[in-house]
């Protein structure tokens, strides 16, 4: 949690349980046990709920705990130089934040809840001790931590070979994937971050965005109405970025 604003925190003392997690298979657990869930389970002490527009952590807190996201949207960024805001990803259930801060013990970047959310805390020292003791853990953490590497690779193939219209497409179709995994509509959802958060992150700028949702609107595969989107044809959104990357989550 973010020693730098923690008033914006509203901490919750509930009962964890990665057994009952309705996103147990998309997270740190998947694979193990019920005796390896359980002993994974005595590390976390409490769920944190997030309000809305609040720091989970900011760049340069020390590194405590693993946040896995039980409930919510995340987005992630860093500040350049004059101040501008670079948004580096967006993580929903099932999906883990600070792993970047493994390497230096600080955090590298702010995470920012896009609406009221809940993680649920790993304490990182912990973790590593248990993950000595459970084979099982420290290959899933593993698979994390690839998992990160494959992503900023593709985010680069995205940048470098796709134009404008081909960025915002595979962006939601990289979205509509991760909700079908979580139970969710593959072709009508809503958008939790700005047009000007999808432009920073797909290094575009906002009228670009929108010219973009008027050109998918035009070739009939998607209808994006404020933040409701609507895919009209999912096979013809595929086809549009065939070749430009490997459709695996950005």
């Amino acid at each position: 949690m973010s020693d730098s604003e923690p008033q914006l925190l509203h901490l919750h003392t509930l009962k964890a349980s990665c057994a009952s997690c309705s996103v147990l298979e998309l997270c740190l657990p998947i694979g193990l046990t019920g005796v390896e869930v359980e002993r994974l389970d005595t590390l976390i002490a409490q769920r944190v709920k997030v309000k809305k527009g609040a720091a989970l952590y900011r760049t340069g807190d020390p590194l405590r705990s693993l946040y896995a996201v039980r409930l919510g949207f995340f987005k992630t960024s860093v500040l350049s130089v004059d101040g501008r805001e670079q948004v580096t990803g967006f993580q929903m259930q099932g999906e883990m934040l600070g792993l970047d801060a493994i390497s230096t013990d600080h955090y590298a970047c702010n995470a920012i809840a896009l609406e009221d959310s809940e993680v649920c805390p790993i304490p990182f020292s912990n973790l590593e001790k248990l993950a000595r003791d459970l084979p099982s853990l420290q290959h899933n953490l593993n698979k994390l931590l690839s998992q990160e590497i494959v992503r900023d690779h593709d985010m680069l193939l995205m940048l470098g070979n796709m134009n404008a219209d081909e960025r915002l497409a595979g962006f939601l179709l990289n979205l509509s994937q991760r909700l079908n995994r979580r139970g969710y509509s593959s072709r009508d959802f809503v958008l939790r971050m700005s047009r000007e958060a999808i432009g920073s992150y797909l290094g575009l700028r906002l009228e670009t965005i929108c010219r973009c949702i008027a050109h998918l609107r035009e070739e009939n595969l998607v209808d994006l109405q404020g933040r409701n989107v609507k895919i009209l044809d999912l096979p013809g959104l595929r086809q549009k970025v065939t070749g430009c990357h490997r459709h695996t989550e950005l």
